[in-house]
């Protein structure tokens, strides 16, 4: 973070200054306070900032932005922490002029991200979320690192309900925007597919008009979209859709790898990932598209492309002996589970293909009819043997069943773990698949060590 005045920050909020500082980082953690700190007291569900600020400027803050006043300690008074935040970090944010991505969708945001990030790092200094700092306190965070050396961010933005993409947005202020799908995460708040996509188009609030847009082209929701914003240029890409502006063809996957061409306007290329998947094939095109539009040659792209490496929890496939683990424990949504399924039937193997699946959550109302569609995915893949973990799992097992797959449901992690011991055997390709609270990660430890 560069240097702000507590002055600079007082005027933004709209409040008096307490003293005239020198701030050189904030946080919302007492626990991380360097010398010349802003501590600001956020309240939680769990918790409340306010009762820390006597000892975070014991620790070293210089000052603290709290909803009152402290006896003792310099404190820039404001009525809202929360929104506080984020006035900072949108003062902050405009005082440098990145090319900034922000990328939002339900699911395949985190690697969407991070193929955008190498892409933009083949030619600019580039910033990019990390980890899951996705929401209201971890995007300021990490616009809080942004410097006058950065020509390039990439920020994730995530959500559970209607609003919340739009602040972000509008502290964030992207110059390109990217939605990757509209599928059914948060569904019991967004209530239908429709609802979860307006809550999605809040990312054009903090763009300027004329920002593009780049959108899923085989998303029936997203397509539309090219025809249907007059104030944005939207560009589709996918796989499917005819009038997909980057569209991937030709796609071949061997030992791990995905090679495919991309069509696009200026002419054609053959790309290459370190991963399979055709969802994995999506987020390409999607980092290739930001690229061409951010001035990268075609060939810069991808070989930034063949460098991304899956994350652990993501879709991370590895040898635990003589038997494949397909990894995919981060998150679950009947997006992703199809995904993970359709990676599961295209992997080559010697012995047998096993599902893991657990329950995926924060669906609400809808949760048991899209546990089985998740079931019917499973029917597709047809697995050799299909494990269900979770109360609403047992739904998953109970579609399947119907179509002869082989399937035991437990809500026991110790049974279920105890079952698979059993069954599997070297050769065999297993996929472990959840939502990230049902900690699928536990079994695999148990398993494999």
């Amino acid at each position: 973070m560069e240097k702000l005045l507590l002055s600079e920050i007082a005027e933004c909020l709209g409040t008096e200054c307490p003293c005239e500082k020198t701030i050189t980082e904030i946080s919302t953690d007492t626990r991380n306070l360097p010398e010349g700190c802003l501590f600001i007291a956020i309240k939680g569900e769990r918790f409340d900032g306010h009762t820390f600020i006597r000892k975070a400027i014991e620790n070293g803050a210089a000052a603290a932005v709290s909803e009152y006043p402290v006896d003792g300690c310099p404190c820039i008074v404001t009525d809202n922490t929360r929104k506080a935040l984020l006035k900072i970090a949108a003062y902050y944010r405009r005082k440098f002029s990145p090319i900034l991505v922000g990328v939002t969708g339900s699911v395949g945001k985190t690697t969407t991200k991070e193929m955008i990030a190498l892409v933009l790092s083949e030619k600019y200094k580039t910033l990019k979320t990390q980890g899951n700092f996705n929401n209201e306190i971890g995007l300021p965070k990490t616009l809080f690192n942004l410097n006058s050396s950065h020509e390039a961010a990439v920020i994730e933005m995530g959500m559970s309900n209607f609003g919340e993409i739009e602040r972000l947005s509008e502290t964030a202020a992207p110059t390109m925007g990217v939605i990757t799908n509209i599928g059914f995460s948060h569904i019991e708040n967004l209530k239908s597919q429709d609802g979860i996509l307006k809550a999605k188009l809040e990312i054009l609030k903090g763009m300027e008009d004329n920002a593009p847009l780049i959108v899923n082209g085989d998303d029936a929701r997203l397509a539309p979209l090219k025809n249907n914003l007059d104030a944005h240029q939207v560009y589709l890409y996918g796989t499917d859709n005819e009038c997909n502006d980057f569209k991937a063809v030709n796609i071949k996957e061997e030992n791990g790898i995905t090679i495919f061409d991309i069509k696009y306007p200026d002419g054609e290329i053959t790309a290459e990932i370190p991963c399979v998947g055709r969802h994995n094939v999506l987020n390409a095109a999607a980092a290739f598209a930001v690229g061409i539009l951010n001035g990268l040659s075609d060939t810069e792209i991808v070989s930034a492309l063949k460098k991304y490496k899956p994350d652990g929890m993501r879709q991370n496939i590895v040898k635990k002996g003589d038997v494949t683990v397909i990894i995919d424990c981060y998150n679950a949504s009947p997006d992703s589970m199809r995904a993970s399924l359709n990676v599961l039937a295209g992997m080559e193997c010697t012995g047998r293909k096993i599902a893991v699946l657990g329950d995926m959550l924060e669906l609400g109302d809808s949760s048991e009819k899209l546990h089985r569609m998740a079931g019917n995915m499973a029917v597709h893949a047809s697995p050799d043997m299909l494990f269900c973990f979770g109360k609403d799992s047992g739904y998953i097992g109970e579609e399947a069943k119907k179509s002869g797959i082989n399937a035991y449901h437990t809500c026991d992690k110790n049974m279920l773990t105890e079952k698979i011991k059993e069954f599997i055997k070297p050769g065999d390709t297993i996929l472990f698949k959840a939502s990230r609270g049902m900690k699928l990660e536990e079994v695999i430890d148990k398993l494999f060590g």
